[in-house]
């Protein structure tokens, strides 16, 4: 008999998971083995996802030790400042024209493209992954991603060894984005990573949630996760990837660097001057739970920080 070896950042799901959930959800995984791993995951209420070929399910990403928020929950509670600064904005955001849609890469890379979305899905491995969300105001999700890994736009690319950063820029169209007629912000909205970190196995490009394609008030129809950062660096709705030697100055870090930096990574012992790191709401059962140190993703991230003051506001903000 085989077991699978469950990663270290999964949080035991009877800590934060209703009993009736928990043991609805163990007859579910149960069944994995005669119906396929895919097919029993929770948002699969309907067959085909409309992905070619079908995703499948990366096995180490197959539960992030809680319940899945509700597609309901998520698609409606959205930071998306282009439509808005409440969170409600999934109407506003269905203004967004995303096919077709066109992503440019270029800066220090072996091969500069404009490449449309549907040739560039074509070349990337689509999978499944169910990871965590935690937003610097101290709220959490649970998510099903559809996308690729990073690391493969990266090897598209072909970066020179002299980038150290990736720079992502996504859309700017004041006409149809009321919030980008706000001239105080800087936009477009930009976000910044080192390439070590863009790299790491859990940097995630989303085009599908919940088995199909990614609704426009979640950044349809690519966006960034990182599940280890605070949530304003996974910027949404891409346009441009750009691989430069200078470090990227990001949307908020920009508006406030005082409150909002380049490393973002989540740390609940540095409290954001306005409110505390230390616990975060989970949406969709409102319990207050302890907020883990990357999120929970330590084992596969803190290695990107080795001989920096992990205490220090400079590594977290």
């Amino acid at each position: 008999m085989h077991y699978h070896r469950k990663p270290r950042w999964i949080i035991p799901e009877r800590e934060v998971t209703p009993e009736a959930c928990f043991l609805n959800r163990r007859t579910i995984l149960a069944g994995m083995a005669g119906i396929g791993l895919s097919a029993a995951l929770p948002r699969l209420a309907s067959a085909a996802t409309g992905f070619s070929p079908e995703p499948q399910m990366n096995p180490s990403f197959a539960d992030a030790g809680r319940a899945v928020t509700e597609e309901s929950i998520n698609s409606t509670y959205n930071n998306f400042y282009e439509f808005g600064m409440s969170k409600s904005i999934s109407r506003q955001a269905e203004a967004l024209e995303t096919d077709p849609w066109t992503v440019k890469i270029d800066g220090m890379v072996d091969t500069p493209m404009e490449i449309g979305m549907e040739d560039l899905l074509k070349r990337m491995p689509l999978e499944e992954r169910i990871v965590r969300h935690r937003c610097v105001e101290a709220w959490s999700m649970v998510v099903p991603w559809i996308g690729f890994p990073l690391s493969e736009l990266i090897g598209m690319a072909g970066p020179s060894s002299d980038a150290k950063y990736v720079r992502m820029e996504t859309f700017k169209d004041p006409e149809i984005a009321p919030g980008q007629r706000q001239t105080w912000y800087p936009w477009p909205y930009v976000e910044g990573l080192t390439v070590e970190e863009a790299m790491n196995p859990l940097a995630f490009m989303v085009v599908g949630a919940y088995g199909k394609d990614l609704p426009k008030s979640m950044g349809a129809p690519m966006r960034l996760h990182l599940p280890w950062k605070f949530g304003f660096k996974s910027v949404k709705s891409v346009v441009r990837i750009s691989f430069t030697d200078e470090q990227p100055s990001s949307f908020w870090e920009a508006l406030q660097s005082s409150e909002y930096g380049f490393w973002a990574n989540v740390n609940p012992k540095v409290p954001h001057p306005r409110w505390s790191q230390a616990e975060e709401r989970v949406l969709g059962t409102g319990d207050q739970v302890p907020t883990q140190l990357f999120n929970g993703y330590a084992e596969e991230v803190a290695s990107l920080y080795a001989g920096m003051d992990q205490d220090a506001r400079t590594l977290w903000y």
